[in-house]
């Protein structure tokens, strides 16, 4: 399943995103993974968590790059239960535009893989296209 918080900009997602990764922590007896752009607002982030600051991999600059570098997580790791990204616009060339596109390839590697992902998008609910979907769950 993919859950999404969606709000303005400033108004308290990654806060948001941190607490849930904090709490889901603590059930699962997978890996937890959160996926940030820097490394600002980690040092609360329970120290169990893989906390991957993209900023640490630069060369990875298109949607596909990074769908692709996700799959790779994967891949190594199969005991990954849940993964948080902070900031999804923030990340990479992801926008507006093509943000159902990298939806859609999340859903897949949720599916197929049996994690859940906690996205936060920088938008209110109803600017964001192709949202009614039952594949996504909008949490704010």
């Amino acid at each position: 399943m993919v859950y999404l918080i969606t709000g303005p900009r400033g108004s308290g997602k990654t806060q948001q995103i941190i607490e849930l990764a904090n709490e889901k922590v603590k059930t699962t007896n997978g890996n937890v993974v959160l996926i940030k752009k820097s490394h600002r607002d980690t040092s609360s982030v329970n120290f169990n968590i893989r906390a991957i600051c993209m900023a640490d991999y630069s060369d990875i600059t298109t949607l596909e790059e990074l769908v692709g570098f996700l799959y790779g997580m994967v891949a190594g790791n199969h005991d990954i239960e849940t993964i948080f990204i902070d900031g999804v616009l923030k990340q990479v060339d992801i926008s507006v535009d093509n943000l159902p596109v990298f939806l859609q390839k999340i859903n897949k590697i949720s599916k197929d893989n049996s994690i859940e992902f906690y996205i936060s998008v920088s938008l209110e609910k109803d600017k964001i296209p192709e949202i009614d979907s039952p594949d996504y769950k909008v949490l704010s």
